[in-house]
């Protein structure tokens, strides 16, 4: 009996000394670490949604910790410690049957899009095999004051009614805004995903849905448009709002195809929009309230050269190429 109480003791204390080693005191220390750049607490909004994130077992899909490696840099710059610094326990995850969520905020700001892709996930990818939540919305005959209905295209829409988000669905994007990085000395940004597409967001979108126009056409200045690579840096950039058809999402996102500025015999405003975003324009006689994300930060001149010809050359349009000198002149004069 005095054996087993020492090997039960043994096996007890081990317990205890590995418990200690490997979690209570790499917890302690890391709590010492400061908060990260820009990295701020949650607002009381924030921090619901985080639990509504939580509570309906996101993170089971979803990651929230971006690795040193090259298939990580979709994702954003590797996570440091500093940027935890105000949201523990941590809601790392383990699996990326959707992607990773940690800039999801600086990679898809427009709360409308959050809305279509809770409500329906196919609704804005095609290709997602994330399941719905529409719990998370009423639909009522009229839209209450001082609410916003969601714009869902018509094949994903309730047949009466207007999808109008709850509570808990507000708070939830309240908090999918607020996961952004920022830079950190030594880490390069780069671009990020949509917030719930496949694990390789947009990429299965059928390639063959917007050809371009003349093969690469040749700008001025002895610039070559490289088609290939416009088309691979505008699938995972642009086609999940915009689609890869180029037709966007009916009062929700803009069509790139027909598109006036695209179209344009002057790229500026085209150029523009790429490098710094857009928000609350209105297209073609439609509004669209939602935000587009600015690409300065992530994406080349050349980069940026390549998308725009894209866009430029398919479907349809057939604007003259613009150069990267071009897109540096617009980026000169700024915002």
């Amino acid at each position: 009996m005095k054996k087993l109480v020492w090997i039960a003791g043994g096996a007890v204390l081990i317990y205890i000394c590995l418990v200690l080693a490997i979690a209570v005191i790499p917890a302690i220390e890391l709590s010492k670490v400061p908060a990260g750049p820009d990295v701020v607490p949650l607002t009381p909004l924030q921090a619901q949604g985080r639990a509504v994130f939580a509570a309906n077992g996101c993170d089971y899909c979803h990651t929230q910790q971006v690795r040193p490696l090259n298939e990580d840099k979709v994702f954003g710059r590797p996570s440091a410690p500093g940027d935890f610094a105000y949201q523990t326990p941590e809601l790392l995850g383990s699996e990326r049957t959707g992607p990773d969520l940690t800039n999801v905020g600086n990679a898809k700001p427009s709360d409308v899009w959050q809305y279509m892709h809770l409500y329906d996930p196919r609704s804005v990818v095609p290709e997602s095999i994330m399941p719905n939540f529409k719990f998370l919305f009423r639909v009522l005959a009229t839209v209450p004051p001082g609410e916003t209905a969601v714009p869902i295209p018509a094949p994903f829409a309730p047949k009466d009614g207007k999808v109008i988000p709850t509570p808990q669905a507000k708070a939830l994007v309240a908090y999918l805004l607020a996961l952004k990085q920022t830079p950190i000395p030594g880490y390069k940004m780069s671009g990020a995903t949509s917030a719930a597409t496949p694990a390789t967001p947009a990429a299965a979108a059928p390639a063959t849905a917007a050809t371009p126009t003349a093969a690469a056409p040749a700008a001025a200045g002895g610039y070559a448009y490289d088609a290939a690579k416009g088309e691979a840096l505008f699938t995972p950039h642009c086609a999940v709002c915009h689609q890869a058809t180029g037709a966007g999402v009916p009062g929700a996102f803009p069509p790139l195809k027909g598109n006036a500025a695209v179209d344009n015999a002057d790229p500026t405003l085209h150029i523009h929009t790429v490098l710094y975003g857009a928000q609350g324009v209105t297209i073609g006689g439609v509004a669209y309230p939602g935000a587009m994300p600015p690409f300065a930060g992530q994406l080349s001149d050349a980069d940026v050269a390549n998308i725009v010809n894209y866009e430029r050359s398919s479907w349809g349009n057939q604007a003259k190429p613009v150069t990267p000198v071009e897109v540096a002149a617009v980026r000169a004069k700024g915002k």
